[in-house]
């Protein structure tokens, strides 16, 4: 018996047109397992967090929260600013966690990964944004996400991983990630 494909959300933290983290991303789009879609939004278009704009949402508000809320699941891929994660980050979870306790980010089980050309990786901006997520009431992957160290050696020029352990370890966590998503899936009704 096979299961109902899963629908990811892939959410990048940077707005850069060749970020390492949106790379990251669409890596994972070709190593999915094979019963799980991934479909990158991007934040370019998101205004600043302003509550007196909650009763007539921006278009760009309304468009991000109905693609968390189509979603089984989501992954983000942050970059490290100033040892936390970046503002467009935050400010995009602060508009999708409206209404509190109702969001669409309630309850909904996200994978998170980042890159890095530090050889730390994104540890400091991971365990911040894992704060931030249990604070909206996510479910994030109880172990650490990916941390993509050197990750400026480890894509080609079109972008593509040439590291053979990096695409292993992020099959695996991808495969962790549908386990995890497939405990607190819910039916969409069309």
């Amino acid at each position: 018996m096979t299961s109902t494909p899963l629908r990811l959300l892939g959410i990048s933290g940077s707005l850069r047109k060749h970020s390492l983290n949106t790379a990251l991303l669409q890596a994972a789009q070709e190593l999915l397992p094979p019963d799980v879609s991934l479909t990158l939004h991007p934040l370019n278009d998101i205004p600043l967090y302003n509550g007196d704009l909650e009763s007539s949402l921006p278009e760009a508000v309304s468009a991000f929260k109905h693609a968390i809320a189509q979603s089984d699941g989501l992954l983000i891929s942050t970059p490290e600013y100033n040892y936390s994660i970046p503002g467009v980050l935050k400010n995009a979870i602060d508009w999708a966690s409206r209404p509190a306790y109702k969001s669409p980010l309630a309850h909904k089980p996200v994978g998170i990964l980042g890159a890095s050309p530090s050889p730390y990786g994104t540890v400091r901006a991971q365990d911040h944004l894992r704060h931030v997520l249990a604070a909206v009431h996510a479910y994030a992957l109880p172990h650490h996400g990916l941390l993509l160290g050197g990750a400026n050696q480890k894509f080609d020029e079109h972008r593509h991983i040439n590291d053979p352990s990096t695409r292993e370890r992020l099959q695996v966590f991808l495969a962790d990630l549908a386990s995890w998503t497939r405990r607190f899936r819910t039916p969409h009704h069309p």
